[in-house]
């Protein structure tokens, strides 16, 4: 079954509506323009309810099919926030608002499922109820969690939940999926040096926290390098360095920030407690004395099995089994669609977004092309996990 005729039709209307979200970026939970023509268009396609200001700004549609004999219920997931950013695309309908950037394709993700909506609501060729779910502050905000803790699933009775990201460098027409960890818990750490200030020109009476801090540096290497099963994936990276205010002082404190990303509760484990006893004793070691503080952030996303062999095999009902990897490699990027695979069994899915820029760059774009292959698979997820009598 490839792309849907119907959604072809209308792949260009589509394609107007996800423009029109990228012209008007709006980031975290700052999505009320977002949010509104949202629910607007869900109200105006005859979902049979539309839930507003679920996690803040979160919108969910209600879709019943014709019977309701399984009692069953799917979510289906897209992500409303921007970037603060400068858009550089020089697309015609680049961003309007200054420093705010649709460069993660959110824009994409909500007209694609905004498109599923439609079809559903016209056809209702299923058994059960679809949630369309519509998430504020994606990039760095948690807005899955928050909508989770607003009652998310209390409230729509969502028994499995689909997610769905555009990716670039993978070619137009494909997916990529695996079971287990797809993306990377986003962890975080805050080191304080402190050490004994004084003058540039007398170092020998200076406890210095900035020779401290550069040594810090590539000692924190070997704990994913000679601390770590070099069969288990991690990345530990330095991001700020922070220290000092004149040229001929020596500073009495330094600053180190860095993310840990990891695809293992076990080895996010691991990390977290090395990092809690290294750092101190390293510093102690050169006379200082330096705290630590790790803040995790969004979990490792995870795929259920059954779930993700079933996504795979929608797929390839969409693009043929050859544009399907059912065993794609994992990113180390974030997402807090992990949350929801925490509280209900599902699979986040990969779609190729074509030869683009990166992701999170101020030239990216989401190819529109992509449209009638990603809203055909949600639709046929649906029709496929909840089928008609």
């Amino acid at each position: 079954m490839p792309v849907l005729n119907r959604i072809a039709e209308f792949q260009p209307e589509i394609a107007a509506w996800r423009r029109d979200f990228h012209a008007h970026p709006e980031v975290l939970f700052d999505v009320h323009r977002t949010a509104g023509i949202v629910a607007e268009k869900l109200t105006a396609f005859g979902c049979d309810a539309v839930i507003t200001g679920l996690g803040r700004t979160g919108v969910v549609g209600i879709i019943n099919g014709r019977t309701n004999v399984s009692g069953k219920t799917i979510g289906l997931r897209a992500d409303m926030d921007a970037l603060p950013m400068t858009e550089k695309s020089g697309v015609p309908y680049a961003s309007t608002i200054a420093g705010k950037m649709h460069a993660c394709g959110h824009d994409g993700h909500t007209a694609m499922l905004l498109g599923a909506a439609k079809y559903l609501a016209e056809t209702r060729n299923f058994d059960g109820r679809v949630a369309l779910i519509f998430q504020p502050a994606e990039e760095g905000g948690g807005g899955g969690k928050v909508m989770i803790e607003d009652g998310l699933f209390e409230k729509t009775g969502i028994d499995e939940v689909y997610g769905m990201h555009n990716w670039p460098g993978m070619p137009l027409g494909q997916f990529g999926i695996r079971a287990g960890g797809i993306m990377a818990a986003t962890d975080r750490f805050y080191i304080d040096i402190e050490g004994l200030g004084g003058h540039a020109a007398r170092p020998q009476q200076t406890i210095d926290p900035i020779v401290v801090a550069a040594q810090l540096v590539t000692a924190l290497q070997t704990i994913v390098s000679r601390n770590l099963d070099p069969l288990h994936s991690a990345v530990l990276s330095v991001t700020m360095i922070e220290a000092g205010e004149a040229d001929n002082v020596i500073s009495r404190t330094a600053k180190i920030t860095g993310t840990v990303r990891t695809l293992d509760g076990g080895v996010q484990d691991f990390i977290e407690a090395k990092l809690g006893e290294f750092v101190p004793q390293f510093a102690q070691s050169f006379g200082a004395r330096a705290d630590i503080r790790y803040a995790r952030g969004y979990p490792v996303t995870v795929n259920a099995p059954a779930q993700t062999a079933f996504a795979a095999e929608v797929a390839a009902e969409i693009v043929g089994a050859e544009g399907v990897d059912a065993d794609t490699a994992p990113s180390m990027g974030g997402e807090d669609f992990s949350f929801m695979l925490n509280e209900r069994p599902g699979a986040y899915i990969f779609i190729g977004n074509g030869d683009s820029t990166e992701l999170h760059t101020d030239t990216y774009d989401f190819n529109d092309e992509a449209i009638p292959v990603g809203a055909s698979y949600w639709v046929r997820l649906v029709e496929r996990a909840l089928p008609a009598g």
